[in-house]
């Protein structure tokens, strides 16, 4: 496997807000910011894995602001840390006025992709190696987030009762 830098990954994705995106008071719909979200993520795991990904969790996605009918947004992926078969991937969105070229950041999450083949089964991923102080930050905390989602997927499963369990796990 390869060693790969962040910088290999980086995705930059825009997009128009359009009337068909927002819900009734004209901002973006949360679920649609998560569709456009999910493909950046999705594009940069699977530039630095060479693999056909797929997504195995999204962390607390931040709804700083509201995106308006008519803003631009940016969303900017990079992935912070590759594991055996699954990456962290990092997604910021800014929103842009295009009228006054305002600018603002307005949501961040955190989304771990897998590599799979044709079939399904997980397939070993390249290594990840930082460039900078901010990535080795993202790099060494990833590792801490990785260990709370396993946490909180053990503990969700555990409290399932035993009928659920078996028709959902």
């Amino acid at each position: 496997m390869k060693v790969r830098k962040p910088s290999d990954s980086m995705t930059r994705m825009t997009e128009m807000v359009l009337p068909n995106d927002t819900n009734i008071l004209g901002n973006l719909m949360g679920g649609r910011l998560m569709h456009f979200m999910d493909i950046a993520t999705a594009i940069a795991a699977g530039r630095h894995s060479s693999r056909v990904v797929v997504t195995a969790s999204v962390d607390s996605v931040e709804f700083r602001s509201p995106v308006r009918l008519g803003e631009v947004i940016t969303l900017i992926a990079r992935v912070t840390r590759a594991f055996n078969s699954s990456m962290e991937v990092l997604v910021d969105v800014f929103a842009e006025n295009p009228m006054t070229g305002q600018r603002r950041h307005c949501n961040t999450a955190f989304f771990t992709f897998v590599a799979v083949d044709q079939a399904g089964n997980p397939l070993p991923v390249n290594q990840l190696q930082p460039e900078n102080d901010f990535e080795q930050v993202l790099f060494e905390g990833a590792l801490k987030r990785r260990e709370l989602r396993l946490a909180m997927a053990a503990e969700r499963t555990a409290t399932l009762p035993d009928d659920m369990h078996a028709e959902f796990c």
